[in-house]
C-alpha cells in the first residue's frame, strides 16, 4: 500500500521518495517543494542566461572603445558562447540523474564567476588578445550549458498536467536573463561603479558618430558577480534531489525513439532561433542600419527580440496545457514562417526609413519563437516516461543551443559573401516549412498516432 505522507530526505541532498502524480502526496508537501525548487531554479537560469549573453552585449563595444577587430571577428566572439554553451549542454543533459538536482544547480551557478571575472578584467584593456576574449567568450557558454540540467529537474518535480505550465515559467523567466544584460549593459557602463574605487578598474573613452564619452564596461560583469555568488550559495541551502537516477549508459535509451529526433528538429526552429537571434540581433542592427546617419544604437532595440520571445513563452505554457502542445507548435511553426519571409524584404534597405518594418518583422519571429519554445516542451513529457522526458528536454535543449554559434556563422557567411543578410533569412523559411509539416504529420493532424 501507497503512503501519503509528504517529501523527507535521508542524507540532506536525496529525497526519499517522490510522487508528483500521488495528489494526497503532492498536497501534503510535495507541491510546496517543487514550487520552491522552480523558484529557486528559475532565479539561477536567469542568471545563466545574463552570464551566456554577455558577450553579445559587450561585443558591440568593443570598437568603439579602441579594440580592432573585423566585423566577422565580432561575428566570431559573438558565435562563441553558442558553441560552447551547445557543446556543454550535451554534458548537462546527463547530470541530474547521476548526481541530482542540488549539486548540479548550486554548482554550475557558481561556475558562473569564472568568465564574468575574466570579461571584468579583459575589457578595461584594448590591447587584450582577441585569442584571450575568445577564451572568455567560450567560456561564458558555462552559463548556457545549464538549461540542460535545470530544465530536466524540473519536469522531475512536476506532475504531468502542470509540466507545461512549470517549464514554460523557468524557461521563459530563465530567457528574460537575455533581455535584462542586453538592456542593462548601455546603462549600467553609463557610469562608475562604488565612487571609482581602485580595484573597480578605470574607464574607457567611447568614440560614437565623432563624439567621445567615457564608459566603465567592466560594470557588466561586475554587478552580475556578487549576485552569482548569492544565488549559487542559496541553491546549495534550499534545494533537495529527487530519487531519479540512471548511470550514464542508462540515459542512451532515449536515442532509439524517433521522437527524440523530431522533437531535437522542431526545438532546433524554436529555441535554436530564439538563441541564435538574441545573440546575433545587436550586430544584425549595426551591420544593415549602422551605415546611415543618425542609425539607431543596437543595444537601444536588441533587447526587445529576446523579452518578447521570453515573454510569449511564459504565457504559452498554460495554453499548451490546455489546448495540446502539438496544435501550438503548429501554429507557432507559421508564424516563424510568416514573419521570416517578411524579414526578407526589409534586410537591405536604402535608409533609416524601413527600420521600424524589420524590427516589428523580428520581434514577430521572436514571439513565435517563444511560443514554440513553451510547446515543444508541453510535448515531450506527453511522449515519453519522467527520466527519458527529462533527457530528451535535455538533448533537444543542448543541440538547439547551438543556435548562437550556427547563426553567428551564417550571418558571417552572408555578409563577407553576399553583404546582406537575406540568404539566411530564406534558409530559415525553408527549415521553418519542413518543420510545420513534420510536426503535422506527426502529432498534430487527426489522426496522428501520437497527439500531443
Amino acid at each position: 500500500m501507497t503512503t501519503t505522507t509528504g517529501p523527507t530526505t535521508r542524507d540532506g541532498t536525496w529525497l526519499e521518495r517522490w510522487e508528483p502524480e500521488n495528489d494526497a502526496f503532492w498536497r501534503n508537501g510535495g507541491s510546496g517543494l517543487a514550487w520552491r525548487t522552480l523558484t529557486v531554479t528559475t532565479l539561477c537560469l536567469t542568471m545563466a542566461f545574463m552570464a551566456w549573453f554577455l558577450v553579445s552585449a559587450l561585443v558591440v563595444r568593443l570598437p568603439q572603445i579602441g579594440f580592432q577587430f573585423t566585423a566577422t571577428q565580432l561575428f566570431w566572439l559573438a558565435a562563441m558562447p553558442g558553441l560552447a554553451g551547445g557543446t556543454l549542454r550535451l554534458v548537462h543533459m546527463f547530470l541530474t540523474p547521476m548526481v541530482g538536482t542540488r549539486h548540479v544547480v548550486s554548482l554550475s551557478t557558481l561556475s558562473l564567476l569564472i568568465p564574468l571575472v575574466g570579461w571584468f578584467y579583459a575589457v578595461q584593456n584594448p590591447a587584450t588578445p582577441y585569442w584571450v576574449l575568445m577564451s572568455l567568450a567560450f567560456l561564458a557558454g558555462l552559463g548556457g550549458g545549464n538549461f540542460s540540467s535545470f530544465m530536466p529537474s524540473t519536469s522531475l518535480f512536476f506532475p504531468k498536467r502542470l509540466q507545461g505550465t512549470a517549464l514554460a515559467i523557468q524557461a521563459g523567466i530563465g530567457n528574460f536573463g537575455v533581455s535584462i544584460v542586453q538592456f542593462l549593459t548601455p546603462w549600467v557602463i553609463s557610469f562608475s561603479l562604488l565612487g571609482g574605487a581602485a580595484w573597480m578598474g578605470g574607464s574607457q573613452t567611447l568614440v560614437k558618430g565623432g563624439v567621445t564619452s567615457q564608459v566603465w564596461l567592466q560594470n557588466a560583469p561586475a554587478v552580475m558577480i556578487p549576485v552569482v555568488a548569492v544565488f549559487g550559495i542559496t541553491a546549495w541551502l534550499l534545494l533537495k534531489s529527487v530519487p531519479v537516477k540512471a548511470n550514464f549508459a542508462e540515459q542512451f535509451d532515449i536515442f532509439r525513439s524517433r521522437h527524440t529526433w523530431s522533437m531535437t528538429s522542431l526545438y532546433i526552429m524554436t529555441f535554436g532561433c530564439f538563441s541564435g537571434l538574441s545573440a546575433t540581433f545587436p550586430l544584425l542592427i549595426k551591420q544593415i542600419y549602422g551605415q546611415f546617419p543618425g542609425a539607431p544604437d543596437p543595444l537601444a532595440w536588441a533587447f526587445w527580440g529576446p523579452l518578447v520571445g521570453s515573454a510569449s513563452r511564459v504565457v504559452a505554457g498554460p495554453l499548451s496545457d490546455k489546448l495540446g502542445g502539438a496544435r501550438v507548435t503548429h501554429w507557432a511553426g507559421l508564424g516563424m514562417l510568416g514573419a521570416a519571409l517578411w524579414v526578407t524584404t526589409l534586410t537591405q534597405p536604402t535608409g533609416l526609413e524601413s527600420f521600424p518594418m524589420f524590427v516589428a518583422g523580428m520581434l514577430t519571429l521572436f514571439f513565435f519563437a517563444g511560443v514554440g519554445n513553451a510547446s515543444t516542451f508541453k510535448q515531450m513529457p506527453m511522449l515519453f516516461a519522467p527520466r527519458q522526458a527529462g533527457g530528451v528536454i535535455g538533448f533537444t535543449a543542448a543541440v538547439a543551443a547551438y543556435g548562437p554559434f550556427l547563426f553567428g556563422m551564417l550571418f558571417a557567411w552572408a555578409f563577407a559573401t553576399y553583404k546582406a543578410a537575406t540568404p539566411v533569412f530564406w534558409g530559415l523559411a525553408a527549415f521553418f516549412a519542413f518543420n510545420v509539416a513534420l510536426n503535422w504529420w506527426m502529432y498534430a493532424r487527426r489522426g496522428a498516432a501520437n497527439p500531443c
